[in-house]
């Protein structure tokens, strides 16, 4: 089914800052409209869809063609939202990778070459939703975080890569705590906000 328009809030051509595909470059598409609503979230201005105009999908398309980008980052906002099997069909024509960044708290529709789930506990994810996720991203703002992200490991396929992310206010704070647990539960890694220290969207 095509979905004709979606609520953009941003696009911008970068370089991946997070998990596995960190400096890998990329088209981001950031879609409005969230309604998990975390206190620490960095891009609040989503939340609400009615902000931002429907774009078409293929002006959106259109403009990853003419970047000439070949990976694609799907984010929000929550982007499992919306129906987004026409946008990564055309993709994948194109030959394009298709990553996407979702709480997983909602079905996922199209055609993924990554799936990042990051997992939030007001609005945890569809427990089938977990088995698709390539990469499990849980952020740490607190102790119990630690718990919240052990409580994963035997929910996803083997190959799920399993990272732990300092909450951007707290890196200082946290990430001894981070890089304690990792040593001592090695099938996890680390995550950075790498955009951040190179100042880059």
């Amino acid at each position: 089914m095509k979905t004709d328009s979606l609520p953009v809030a941003e696009e911008f051509y970068s370089v991946q800052g997070e998990g596995y595909n960190t400096g890998k470059a990329a088209y981001f598409v950031r879609i409005g409209g969230c309604e998990i609503a975390c206190s620490w979230c960095d891009a609040k201005d989503t939340w609400d869809a009615s902000q931002y105009p429907l774009i078409k999908t293929d002006e959106i398309i259109s403009r990853i063609d003419k970047i000439g980008a070949q990976a694609v980052v799907v984010t929000g906002g929550e982007p499992a939202s919306y129906n987004l099997e026409y946008l990564t069909s055309e993709m994948r024509k194109r030959g394009v990778e298709t990553f996407l960044e979702t709480s997983g708290s909602e079905k996922i529709s199209g055609y993924w070459d990554w799936i990042c789930i990051s997992p939030k506990k007001q609005f945890p994810p569809i427990e089938n939703q977990l088995i698709m996720a390539d990469e499990i991203k849980i952020i740490i703002f607190e102790d119990d975080d630690f718990n919240w992200a052990k409580s994963f490991e035997k929910r996803v396929k083997k190959t799920c890569k399993l990272y732990l992310q300092p909450e951007w206010s707290k890196y200082s704070e946290i990430i001894p705590q981070i890089v304690e647990f990792v040593k001592q539960n090695p099938q996890w890694e680390i995550s950075l906000q790498s955009h951040k220290f190179m100042k880059i969207p």
